[in-house]
């Protein structure tokens, strides 16, 4: 499965970044064999005054990522990646490589809702 995590710098031993719509960075990983699958940077939607974070997980749905493991995210967000069948993880935290063990580990279970408020 094609992970997406949002990052502080791009690679596995990157930080979790706190917020989906403002990291600097998506990494993507596969949830099998674990080794990143490349990683692209958000800095158009970081730079943005509004709406950073529905402009994040369009661009996410667009790469073919089936699953986003996130500290949080904002009900706007969350609801752009449910409608595109995307399973959201939060409080997701550490690095990029520990992010991608818990979810192989199982530790991890998908979210129902957002669990920030937009702007926080």
């Amino acid at each position: 499965m094609k992970l997406c995590i949002p990052a502080e710098a791009g690679g596995l031993d990157a930080r979790v970044d706190l917020r989906l719509g403002r990291a600097p960075v998506f990494v993507f990983a596969d949830s099998e064999t674990g080794k990143v699958l490349g990683s692209a940077p958000n800095s158009q939607d970081r730079q943005a005054a509004s709406g950073a974070g529905i402009q994040a997980a369009q661009t996410i749905a667009e790469t073919g990522a089936e699953a986003v493991l996130c500290a949080n995210i904002g009900p706007k967000a969350f609801r752009v990646l449910n409608a595109a069948s995307i399973r959201v993880y939060v409080g997701v935290s550490g690095t990029v490589a520990d992010a991608v063990r818990a979810f192989a580990a199982g530790t991890l279970h998908p979210a129902d809702a957002a669990n920030v408020e937009g702007h926080w």
